[in-house]
């Protein structure tokens, strides 16, 4: 029977949960004080004990109940229930209501201007080098 299957898997419940934190097994292993393999045995085991669920719900952020209540379907369920219903400003790919905190000509300004200086740089550079041989 594959872990998918099985509602009460607790390591699979935790590694799901590290995933769609986008932690790496190294990254709860160094919160837990342990290594990478550790936490490998741990997301293959069927159960675990309450104070080390504890401790791993801690270091994911969430809370033991979390963990142990964790399924797919509650998930796409929550997320799906992120939705604008209100469409009767629509103005094309923007809304009135999502509008830019910053003028995007001001950035595109700015990110210019960099862009000189660091060939201003370049060719400062470039004659310091010409001027030495």
């Amino acid at each position: 029977m594959s872990t998918l299957t099985r509602p009460n898997h607790i390591g699979r419940k935790i590694s799901r949960i590290r995933e769609l934190r986008d932690m790496k097994q190294e990254a709860l292993a160094q919160a837990l004080g342990t290594n990478q393999q550790a936490i490998s045995a741990m997301e293959n085991s069927e159960t675990i004990d309450e104070d080390k669920l504890i401790e791993v719900a801690k270091a994911l952020g969430v809370t033991a109940e979390a963990i142990k209540n964790f399924s797919e379907e509650n998930m796409i369920n929550y997320f799906n229930t992120f939705h604008d219903t209100d469409f009767s400003n629509s103005q094309g790919a923007f809304s009135q209501n999502q509008q830019c905190s910053f003028n995007p000509l001001d950035k595109v300004i700015e990110l210019y201007e960099r862009l000189v200086q660091v060939e201003k740089d370049k060719i400062e550079y470039l004659e310091k080098i010409l001027k030495g041989k």
